[in-house]
């Protein structure tokens, strides 16, 4: 049987995947060890589905543990973040909650595990490159939210 990963281990493959999303990870690596956000831009690796923290958090609830991709938050903000795949575009243009950024927008991140300039992951990258499935967000934002195929309707 295999051991899970300990959360240090976690917290350091999360990071080493988001500092690999960048051209340059060594300049991750550095505005961290300066405790200041990362600017990472998406389009190479993912997208980014933008929310408020108001909406977000309800349809955070409604999406499985092993359906999550990160998501960062800025609760002072309002502001939630959900990485989700590049062909996310067309799947999310009808959930008015959710406003996918272009290619090339910057996301300011924190390292994994650590809360920085007010920024948090509700659910870090745990350094799989595992995203959001758009098809789930999109209906954990809509009425009723999500419902795993086997479930019936109540």
């Amino acid at each position: 049987m295999a051991h899970p990963m300990s959360i240090a281990q976690r917290y350091e493959a999360g990071d080493v995947w988001l500092a690999d999303c960048h051209t340059h990870p060594a300049l991750v690596w550095k505005a961290w060890h300066a405790s200041t956000l990362a600017e990472i831009q998406s389009g190479a690796h993912w997208l980014i589905a933008e929310s408020t923290v108001t909406q977000g958090l309800p349809a955070a609830a409604r999406i499985r543990e092993e359906q999550r991709g990160p998501v960062l938050m800025d609760p002072y903000a309002n502001a939630a973040w959900w990485l989700v795949p590049l062909d996310a575009v067309e799947e999310l243009a009808d959930v008015r909650q959710l406003h996918v950024r272009h290619t090339g927008w910057t996301l300011r991140c924190p390292p994994t595990g650590r809360e920085m300039e007010r920024m948090q992951w509700l659910w870090d990258p745990d350094g799989t490159g595992h995203l959001t499935d758009p098809a789930v967000l999109a209906a954990a934002f809509g009425p009723g939210g999500y419902r795993h195929t086997t479930e019936a309707p109540a």
